[in-house]
């Protein structure tokens, strides 16, 4: 064990600072600036090197997490960013977004035993900014091109990797997107103040140097369907991801001024792209100077309400129908978010919508939570005659994701889904009922983790190599 290991004992848990609250309230700059040398050197030295490692094992990539932070330590970070992407198409957005607490520093033994987490988003960060910043990140070189193509439909980071492992591979891939950048949730979704967007933008530049081919403001059953594109490659990946708002049937849901979370979402990210965006310009979407009030207690409510914060509301409140120990989002972005000045209103469920055209108040019932349901989590219960009124100009709904109508879409009747409208595939491959299409990501899961699609698409790309190579044997079989 090298001696510049095991200093959990001696050091404390530290992470990156984060700027000061009144100066990131004014812009939509990341909040944590980046570890020193010496810190990040230091703070990987904390690592207990344990035989079972549980970090490794929550993280849903298998990270080679205490290697990469032994690399560090020794301050060997050529290695540790090459050991590290080896198993991650993308540390430097993993790094930044990922529920760390819910994942692998929520599981770090010198956590459960009292002594504090490891930072390891915060240092996978800081080696893969390293490994920019020196040029050791390089475009992709194919050495022998294989005469065969796979079409990936979206752009977001399932569809990403599996690109990237195929191209790696030496497979002509082309990705199509009905956006106008290719990155999806990552560049239209995910706030600056998480993930700048210079970060996906020089990602996606790197695999077009690369050779992978991108195809924008491309619509599956528009511009082509999807069998137009299962005669035009030898594979199809489907990773659209899932953007379809869940709705809540309430009384005043029609009245003007409430909106699904990812329209409000799309148009500030657009805005800080510099896209003229007329809901935002002409003040629908903009929160400025407005009573702000986001349901939901998601990752993508707290997108929503520090959002709302940066755009200068008057006030910014989040409805949630549990306690604070039960919200499903990153206990960290909560803290974040608190910080800022969002209210949390716990144990509150929304009854009625009120207004004449436009929503001006909220209806809510008071909560208390129950006996717990199949999944573990108290039931909330709404306690008899407790509503009470909330002030609001505008409501964002972050109720959560569901997958479009995608047989309809692409004009593919003959495509299996679930009964929640996710693609159906083989557990194993991957492969949906049409042979040679595959789906990864949110559309196979439901709304999930950027980790997880990352992982599906690189799985895919195994299950898709599998097929290819089959095929190719089979078509020489017959010449």
């Amino acid at each position: 064990m090298s001696k510049k290991m095991l200093k959990f004992t001696d050091i404390g848990q530290q992470n990156p600072p984060k700027r000061e609250i009144d100066l990131r309230k004014d812009d939509f700059k990341e909040i944590y600036d980046e570890f020193i040398n010496e810190k990040a050197t230091q703070q990987s030295s904390r690592c207990s090197q344990c035989g079972v490692p549980f970090c490794q094992v929550h993280c849903p990539l298998s990270n080679n997490i205490p290697d990469w932070l032994k690399l560090t330590a020794e301050g060997r970070l050529q290695e540790a960013y090459e050991l590290s992407q080896s198993t991650n198409n993308m540390p430097e957005v993993c790094g930044r977004i990922c529920p760390q607490d819910r994942l692998c520093e929520g599981n770090c033994v010198i956590e459960q035993s009292g002594h504090g987490t490891v930072t390891i988003g915060s240092v996978e960060k800081y080696i893969t900014e390293n490994a920019w910043a020196n040029g050791w990140v390089k475009p992709i070189k194919v050495k022998n091109e294989i005469n065969q193509t796979v079409g990936i439909i979206g752009s977001g980071p399932a569809g990403l990797a599996c690109a990237e492992q195929l191209r790696t591979s030496g497979y002509k891939v082309t990705i199509y997107d009905r956006y106008d950048r290719p990155g999806g949730l990552l560049i239209y979704g995910i706030p600056n103040f998480k993930l700048e967007k210079f970060v996906v933008e020089r990602r996606t530049k790197l695999l077009k140097d690369g050779g992978i081919k991108f195809v924008q403001n491309f619509e599956i059953g528009k511009d082509a369907s999807l069998e137009d594109l299962r005669q035009k490659h030898d594979a199809i990946l489907i990773s659209t991801g899932v953007y379809k708002a869940r709705e809540i049937d309430l009384p005043g849901n029609d009245l003007e001024n409430i909106f699904p979370a990812m329209d409000f979402l799309t148009a500030s990210n657009k805005k800080g792209l510099g896209d003229k965006v007329e809901l935002f310009d002409n003040g629908k979407l903009n929160a400025e100077g407005k009573d702000i009030v986001v349901i939901g207690g998601g990752d993508t409510a707290m997108d929503c309400v520090r959002t709302a914060v940066r755009q200068n509301a008057k006030s910014v409140k989040c409805l949630y129908r549990r306690d604070k120990e039960n919200m499903p989002g990153s206990s960290r972005e909560v803290a974040n978010a608190e910080e800022e000045g969002v209210e949390f209103v716990w144990l509150s469920a929304l009854k009625e919508f009120k207004g004449k055209n436009k929503v001006e108040s909220l209806s809510v019932n008071k909560i208390k939570l129950g006996e717990p349901d199949e999944t573990g989590r108290r039931k909330p219960e709404v306690q008899k005659d407790s509503h009470f009124e909330v002030r609001s100009d505008m409501v964002i709904k972050a109720l959560g994701f569901d997958p479009e109508d995608l047989p309809n879409l692409f004009g593919s009747k003959d495509l299996q889904v679930s009964r929640w409208g996710t693609i159906k595939t083989d557990f194993d491959t991957m492969e949906t009922n049409l042979p040679g299409v595959f789906a990864a990501g949110d559309i196979i899961r439901g709304a999930s983790l950027v980790v997880w699609a990352i992982k599906d698409g690189r799985d895919a790309a195994v299950s898709i190599k599998k097929f290819l190579k089959k095929k190719l044997s089979e078509e020489e079989k017959v010449a």
